[in-house]
């Protein structure tokens, strides 16, 4: 694949990752305008409709401003005033940077990686610069520079770090960029990289496991409230069109929910509104849209929800714990395996997962309308400061005291200071430079070998052409008294073949009278001039199928006769 051909290919990966992002919009809402509105509006107004959806769902802000009918007609306070929608429809983004993931692992296949990942960059760019600008309208306005940075930044992120992921697995060589950094984090301390290695592993772990154990508490909410979402569905009379907008609707705001239950199992919890609050210590809400999965949501004070509050506990202890031997014995090859060390893994740590799970706070929370809904979500901040303690805390207790000396039950013959995982490791990585210098003779072997087979060849087709150029070489030869063949020194002398004087001589045969044949005789009869006698050796005995002796075999008695009469003559 040449340099034309991936750049192609790499703008296409982009235009297919925006596509199925606004098709999935533009489908539901073209099918709403054929057949709810019987074409009767503009189709453009359901397309600018679908590009806001796309672009509210990758964080860009959205001001909104109803026309004084619709405003009068809503019945809320400050209807009239512009509208900021300011919250983000994460699973849009979380569409995006599942196609990025995929579309930057094909293009890392390609012979040209780094063109390829810039090409698609630029022309996803692009794509969100002609939507943004497409969607603008004096009812509905997107920000146009956030319209093209957010949305290239969520597709940027994920395909660079596949395509360097993939560029690893496949041992390739790093770009510019790449292999600039890597030399710059090489410089780095030894201490310094550890340390943040084994805080990145124990953070971004902990923030994972809280928000799969929000997705699960999410998942059995809306199970157990099923009969309440069934009535909200019927309460909004949209039919079945205008039933599976709004199932689109929740399904991209699905991941914001997810990340409200983590707020909520942090300890502030979220807001549906100005002076409202859900968290596990209490539950106070008021009015609230009439959308269907609010419905799923506590709406009073649960009598063991601190219970939540144990959950990014235990999920910073149990990752930190598991982990504690790796992070050990990266600490001791790097001399630096003290407790103060350890202590500052744990904090760090503890400020990687407030900072994860603080961005997603930050993301899922805003504006959604006029009035109390200004304030939807969790308060970044908050969230973020209580997830660093409870992250951070027990990650320090997990890599500084051992489980086993704590009980009182410390084995001797098992090392809880990582020395256990350390010879481990150091057996790994002896395993791997033996396997690498097989490798290597192997490959020296192969290159061996394929030498002598090119040396072998060559040889040959010297050979070849030295016989071929001395074979029109060769002229007329001068040969002496001696039958000795001379050539000029510029030809080659050919193998002398043996003369007749150099055979050896044969041992004579004894002359044996002739026998003259039946047919000889009766023309010697009828000649007139002298016989000519031809001596003809006796056939050796035994041998039946001689001329001579088979055809007297053959002959009759009187044949016989005549012969023998003539030999005794």
């Amino acid at each position: 694949m040449n340099r034309p051909v991936t750049a192609v290919f790499a703008a296409l990966e982009a235009l297919l990752v925006v596509g199925i992002g606004v098709g999935l919009p533009v489908v539901v809402l073209s099918s709403l305008w054929a057949f709810q509105y019987g074409l009767q509006i503009d189709w453009i107004v359901f397309w600018r409709a679908a590009v806001d959806v796309w672009l509210v769902g990758h964080g860009v802000d959205l001001t909104l401003q109803l026309s004084p009918a619709t405003a009068a007609a809503s019945g809320v306070a400050g209807a009239d005033a512009p509208i900021s929608v300011t919250i983000a429809a994460l699973g849009f983004s979380v569409l995006t940077v599942l196609l990025a993931v995929r579309a930057g692992r094909a293009i890392a296949e390609t012979p040209h990686r780094v063109m390829g990942v810039l090409v698609s960059i630029g022309a996803f760019a692009l794509l969100s610069t002609g939507l943004a600008a497409s969607a603008r309208h004096e009812l509905a306005t997107p920000s146009f520079m956030q319209g093209i940075v957010l949305p290239t930044l969520v597709y940027a992120v994920p395909l660079v770090a596949m395509a360097e992921v993939t560029r690893r697995r496949r041992d390739a060589e790093p770009d510019p960029v790449t292999g600039w950094v890597a030399r710059t984090v090489g410089r780095l301390p030894d201490a310094v990289r550890v340390v943040t290695a084994a805080a990145l592993r124990i953070g971004v772990g902990s923030a994972a496991v809280l928000l799969a154990v929000s997705g699960l508490v999410v998942g059995l909410l809306l199970v157990t409230s099923y009969a309440e979402l069934i009535t909200l569905y019927e309460g909004a009379h949209g039919g079945f069109l205008g039933g599976l907008a709004l199932t689109l609707g929740q399904l991209a705001l699905l991941p914001d929910l997810v990340v409200w239950a983590a707020s909520w199992l942090v300890g502030p919890g979220f807001a549906l509104g100005t002076g409202s609050g859900v968290s596990p210590l209490g539950t106070t809400v008021g009015p609230l849209p009439a959308v269907p999965f609010l419905g799923a949501l506590p709406t009073a004070d649960l009598p063991f929800g601190f219970v939540g509050l144990l959950v990014p506990v235990v999920a910073s202890f149990v990752v930190a714990t598991l982990l504690r031997g790796r992070v050990h014995a990266a600490l001791r090859r790097a001399g630096v395996d003290d407790l103060l060390r350890r202590v500052v893994v744990g904090v760090a740590a503890g400020v990687v997962g407030g900072l994860a799970v603080g961005l997603l706070a930050w993301a899922a929370s805003g504006s959604v309308g006029p009035g109390r809904l200004v304030d939807v979500g969790p308060d970044p901040l908050l969230v973020g400061a209580f997830a660093a303690l409870e992250v951070g805390l027990p990650a320090a207790l997990a890599l500084t005291v051992s489980i086993r000396k704590f009980l009182g039950h410390d084995d001797d013959g098992r090392d809880d200071d990582g020395r256990e995982d350390d010879r481990r490791e150091d057996a790994r990585r002896e395993d791997a430079r033996r396997e690498d210098a097989r490798r290597d003779d192997a490959r020296r072997e192969d290159a061996r070998r394929e030498d002598d087979l090119r040396a072998a060849g060559a040889g040959r087709d010297r050979d070849r052409d030295r016989d071929r150029d001395g074979a029109h070489a060769v002229g007329p030869e001068i040969t002496d008294d001696h039958g000795d063949a001379e050539a000029t020194p510029s030809r080659r002398r050919l193998p002398r073949l043996p003369t007749r004087a150099s055979l050896p001589s044969l041992p004579s045969l004894p002359s044996l009278p002739s026998i003259p044949s039946r047919r000889r005789r009766e023309h010697d009869d009828d000649a007139t001039g002298p016989i000519d006698v031809v001596a003809t050796p006796p056939e050796p005995a035994g041998t039946g199928t001689a001329t001579g002796s088979g055809r007297g075999a053959r002959d009759d008695d009187g044949d016989v006769t005549e012969q023998i009469d003539g030999l005794t003559r």
